[in-house]
């Protein structure tokens, strides 16, 4: 679930093996297949126990309605009930939508709206904790929005927003806080890490998605990032590794890092230009017409002999979870990073007039049959950043909650190196817990947050895209 979502459009139909059922797709981990509920649907032969179970729930609805102390609206009670109902699956992708919820839900999918540039999801606590509410987690920043020039960064938890706390808000009550008029302002409290929180104010903006960014690194390497899998991600995929080919490239590096995922015909369609032939990926549900096995058709535009590397982490979902899974299980490529996220399941939006509700239906499948689901895609070579220690973590709070980085590169836009290395100087001596890299890096960061054309990649700082880089320079050996 997100604060975005990507606006479907028209895209070319993958090869499957399926039951026609109509054109499949997802929108941010979201299958947006809004359907009438029919007379016929609501009729569907109940068994002995769930007639018994309907026939409490009607008892108790009217005594309520007849007895309560007070006049009872009726549809109140019943709206209640069902939000109760889906509540009951702790499925945080699952939810019954009233009719403020269904109506913000058809303005994201017609066009723009205002909003922070978030992916967001919470997951319900896990078994057996005492815990019964948790906070909203980051899947990952949209980049160029105003969460992702804050510096919000995959794997953050919202613990408030506007100092109200997120920890027994619905993921669909969170999303219309941070929703808004563009132009007005949310603050966000941030916790990253176990002891890491500050306040980050946002201006709301029109929310608008880009798709892939590319370019060579030195050594031949063709360098894709895919920022999310929209309907025109593979043609720009494709633009790339033709300009790579001019170019003479030898190896490749595909960065999905904070992709949250995008539109199923996207991923199948772009996974479908490494391969000539064999699955994709695969959807089990118990409903016999969403279950489907897709195919990659004949003729690859990525010959077998360039090696490649997958770049991953927490922020990669959903779409980018198939594409990473796929490569790996097919061995096509070395995945470096972090496991991802974890988000491999279908939902239908069913409307029910001017109420509705989502409800997981599939869950997608690799090629060797492995769900992604929860459970996400592990790396081949795992890297992740250093640890930061308790001294550092308390040092890094302070910097951020002061502001001093953004208000440096508010006043030097591009600034020298020297101006750079005065400013960390500076820093170092009211906080000598930091290491100049950790500081210069911030400062990189933020500068690159609002250039209108950041670098692609960034070699000098990126320790994942280094592991690679060092890889395919050395001629992937051990693939």
């Amino acid at each position: 679930m997100s604060d975005h979502y990507p606006e479907p459009g028209p895209s070319k139909t993958p090869t499957a093996r399926r039951i026609p059922w109509g054109g499949v797709s997802i929108a941010t981990a979201i299958v947006l297949v809004c359907l009438l509920l029919t007379p016929t649907l609501v009729a569907q032969a109940v068994d002995g126990k769930t007639q018994s179970l309907l026939s409490l729930f009607q008892f108790i609805y009217l005594y309520v309605q007849n007895n309560y102390v007070d006049p009872v609206d009726p549809e109140k009670l019943i709206d209640g009930a069902l939000k109760g109902l889906f509540e009951s699956l702790e499925d945080p992708h699952s939810a019954y939508l009233a009719e403020t919820d269904m109506r913000s839900l058809n303005d994201t999918t017609a066009g723009e709206f205002g909003g922070v540039g978030l992916y967001i999801n919470k997951q319900a606590p896990p078994e057996g904790s005492k815990e019964t509410a948790s906070f909203v987690e980051v899947v990952s920043p949209i980049e160029g929005t105003p969460a992702y020039r804050m510096g919000i960064q995959s794997g953050d938890l919202i613990v408030k927003i506007d100092g109200e706390s997120t920890e027994k808000l619905s993921i669909d009550e969170v999303v219309k806080r941070l929703r808004g008029q563009p132009g007005t302002t949310v603050t966000v409290t941030i916790r990253r890490g176990a002891n890491l929180q500050f306040d980050v104010p946002l201006t709301r903006a029109v929310i608008q998605v880009p798709t892939v960014r590319y370019g060579m690194i030195p050594g031949a390497i063709g360098y894709i990032r895919i920022i999310q899998f929209t309907p025109y991600t593979d043609d720009k995929v494709q633009e790339a590794i033709e300009s790579f080919r001019a170019s003479g490239y030898k190896s490749l590096v595909i960065d999905l890092r904070m992709n949250p995922g995008g539109l199923l015909t996207s991923v199948i369609e772009t996974a479908d230009l490494f391969f000539d032939e064999g699955v994709i990926v695969s959807t089990r549900s118990r409903i016999p017409a969403e279950n489907a096995l897709y195919e990659a058709k004949p003729g690859s535009l990525v010959p077998a002999d360039i090696p490649i590397a997958v770049l991953i982490d927490g922020g990669s979902a959903s779409a980018s979870e198939i594409f990473a899974g796929v490569m790996k299980d097919r061995k096509r490529a070395t995945l470096f990073g972090t496991k991802t996220y974890g988000k491999g399941s279908v939902q239908q939006v069913r409307s029910l007039g001017r109420t509705g509700f989502r409800l997981t239906t599939a869950r997608y499948y690799t090629p060797s049959g492995v769900t992604i689901d929860k459970i996400g895609v592990s790396p081949d070579r795992e890297v992740k950043e250093p640890t930061l220690s308790e001294k550092e973590t308390e040092a890094l709070s302070k910097l951020i909650s002061s502001r001093q980085i953004p208000a440096f590169v508010t006043q030097n836009p591009n600034p020298s190196e020297g101006q750079i290395q005065q400013f960390v100087d500076k820093l170092r001596k009211e906080s000598p817990d930091l290491s100049d890299r950790i500081l210069k890096r911030m400062i990189r960061n933020e500068i690159n947050r609002h250039l209108p054309n950041p670098p692609v990649y960034d070699l000098e700082y990126d320790l994942v895209l280094q592991e690679a880089v060092k890889f395919l320079r050395e001629g992937a050996k051990g693939r």
